[in-house]
């Protein structure tokens, strides 16, 4: 599970730039050959999308309970963001280019693996947590008429408060 933690962190890091970099280009500012149309809605979306992509990079990689939802959010509202320039380049409400083509399919694809991926992780989290019924990492002997973890609900002795 903390090689997919890392790997998505490291991957929404990744998107986060793209996002940054398209928002540039959106923004009309270019990198060297690389011009883009100035697209004002784009630009503005492009920038929320590495917003919300850089607080999940952050919350996986720094390791905060709110990790897992925060990547599920974040690849949540940048797919939806992706989806919109998809839809708007569909409907011809902005100047199209293959790069612009090929950027919203691919980012699209990666976006709903890094989703799959965060649900995954989730779903497997929650069934593996202590006291849910999966396989999860208890104590060594609990609930199988062993000793309970210290401290434990179970546990016979009473808990010491403060300093002796």
């Amino acid at each position: 599970m903390d090689a997919l933690r890392r790997a998505l962190g490291g991957l929404s890091l990744l998107y986060a730039l793209i996002f940054l970099s398209f928002g540039l280009l959106h923004a009309g500012i270019s990198f060297g050959p690389v011009r883009e149309p100035v697209i004002v809605p784009a630009a503005i979306v492009e920038t929320l999308c590495a917003a919300a992509m850089f607080a999940g990079a952050y919350g996986v990689l720094a390791g905060r309970g709110w990790a897992w939802d925060g990547l599920i959010y974040s690849h949540s509202a940048a797919l939806g963001g992706v989806l919109m320039g998809i839809l708007s380049l569909a409907l011809g409400a902005g100047p199209s280019s293959a790069l612009l083509s090929w950027y919203h399919s691919v980012t699209a694809v990666l976006l709903a693996a890094g989703l799959a991926g965060s649900f995954y992780a989730s779903r497997v989290r929650g069934a593996t947590a202590p006291g849910s019924g999966g396989s999860g990492a208890t104590a060594p002997g609990s609930g199988e008429g062993g000793a309970t973890a210290p401290g434990s609900a179970d546990s016979r002795r009473p808990r010491r408060r403060g300093p002796r």
